[in-house]
């Protein structure tokens, strides 16, 4: 795969209708959690066999992580880039190496009680937040492994966490479509915000479905989106469709709808673009996507058809490049700019 370059002469400009895939690589299992390394050398994907993989993006070369004891549901890395966390359904925390030719945990700690859903490293690159089936969302310290404080007051599972750019908030939303807003330095609740379109309950199959999947910021913090699913008429039956709502950050009022209208599938992730758009990750059992969105138009401007169902997402450093983890055990990559640029 070339990978796009930015020059000091010229700026390369993200084309989202120009979106291609340039270069696929293949696992044993199927994918679901994927990043890109601060750096921009690998992409990382968790898949069902409990591992992790990191892929080189300039060779392909394939690298196993093995120590979970079950899914690994978040991925994230220090601020530098050279430490790798991994969080599970199995409630651990694992510190790893990131560029280690065999590597092997650096740290293993018991996180939460149950599933880890969520990972957010915090602007220092010092500490990270994690949230989990606990209803809890925690506050570690990347270098020691310390935890720096708990913050309690959701009633169900907290799927999603998300920092600041400010260094002093935190953001987690959790199944029944609450999104809580934290003072990390006291722990405090200062507010909240009502995602509660994204849950269902379906009292003929008695399950609580959906939830906030995804958060995100933009560029300028004055937008935050959460994702997932709405009208799960049959949850047990993937019967449901993809949502994201756009909040303004200071009155914290409903901007917009995201849906895309004729898929049954989930928003997994979302990613604020610098160039003022957003980018949703959606998969289930209309196949896979990407959508891109304005922030002042209910309709996506492009849909972007992948190969197969998407469980995960990240975008590049560069801000060129799409990772996504496939349920075919396919990690993709995809280019904003035009084939042969």
């Amino acid at each position: 795969m070339s990978e796009p370059t930015v020059s000091a002469e010229k700026v390369v400009k993200p084309q989202p209708k120009e979106t291609h895939v340039a270069a696929e690589w293949k696992h044993e299992s199927p994918l679901m959690a994927c990043r890109f390394d601060p750096q921009g050398r690998y992409v990382f994907a968790a898949a069902e066999d409990s591992s992790v993989v990191r892929w080189e993006l300039s060779s392909g070369a394939k690298t196993i992580f093995k120590a979970h004891d079950s899914w690994v549901r978040a991925i994230a890395f220090s601020g530098d880039g050279e430490t790798l966390l991994t969080a599970g359904s199995d409630g651990r925390l694992i510190w790893w190496e990131t560029a280690a030719a065999e590597p092997k945990p650096l740290r293993s700690i018991d996180a939460h009680a149950g599933w880890v859903w969520s990972l957010s490293v915090l602007p220092n690159g010092k500490q990270v937040l994690s949230g989990g089936n606990d209803k809890l969302v925690k506050l570690w310290n990347i270098e020691s492994g310390e935890l720096v404080r708990s913050y309690a007051g959701h009633e169900s599972h907290v799927y999603s966490v998300l920092a600041h750019a400010n260094g002093q908030l935190a953001l987690s939303g959790d199944l029944q479509g609450q999104v809580r807003q934290w003072s990390l330095e006291t722990g405090a609740c200062t507010r909240t915000f009502d995602a509660k379109t994204l849950h269902t309950y379906n009292g003929g199959q008695g399950v609580h479905f959906g939830g906030v999947r995804a958060l995100s910021m933009s560029a300028d913090g004055a937008q935050l989106a959460c994702g997932g699913l709405y009208k799960a008429t049959n949850p047990l039956g993937s019967v449901h469709d993809p949502l994201v709502m756009l909040f303004d950050w200071e009155s914290q009022k409903l901007l917009q709808s995201y849906i895309a209208e004729g898929l049954k599938a989930v928003v997994w992730k979302t990613a604020h673009h610098k160039d003022g758009f957003l980018i949703g990750a959606c998969g289930g059992t209309s196949g896979g996507f990407l959508l891109f969105w304005k922030p002042d138009a209910p309709k996506e401007f492009h849909r972007f058809k992948l190969p197969d169902i998407v469980r995960g997402m990240d975008l590049h450093p560069n801000s060129l490049q799409i990772a996504t983890a496939h349920y075919d055990k396919t990690i993709r990559i995809s280019v904003m700019q035009p084939k042969n640029t």
